[in-house]
């Protein structure tokens, strides 16, 4: 489907009220990914940890994983590996904090192209979202 201008329609992952409720409740993000292993934004949140305690590598990991989980779950709602996925939406917001912390995880261990990369998707996926995960 495209839209007026041309593009892609905007991307908007489901909702996932319970795993959403559990990381805005702050529940350890290791035991929201035992109970959802497909959610982004507990990946993510693994990642960001990992990066603040100085552990760029785990952070690389769990990130990766989460950018993964996210992509599979934009395919499955229509996404043809190019297009907006709005930061606003709040359930495309793990996958976009899962793509900023591989970006960053990615500069800490020298992987200067893939940071570049994670970074260029991040703004082609919504021109706000940089700012909003500091990576302007």
């Amino acid at each position: 489907m495209e839209n007026l201008f041309g593009g892609p329609e905007p991307t908007l992952l489901p909702d996932r009220p319970e795993a959403q409720a559990a990381a805005e409740a702050g529940t350890d993000p290791a035991k929201i990914v035992r109970a959802y292993p497909d959610f982004s934004e507990a990946w993510a949140l693994l990642a960001e940890r990992a990066l603040q305690a100085g552990d760029p590598v785990a952070g690389y990991a769990y990130a990766r994983a989460g950018y993964h989980r996210g992509l599979d779950q934009l395919r499955r709602s229509g996404w043809r590996g190019h297009g907006p996925v709005p930061w606003s939406h709040r359930p495309n917001q793990g996958f976009l904090r899962a793509l900023a912390a591989l970006a960053r995880a990615a500069d800490e261990i020298g992987e200067t192209e893939e940071h570049e990369r994670c970074r260029q998707f991040l703004a082609d996926s919504d021109p706000s979202a940089p700012a909003a995960l500091g990576l302007s």
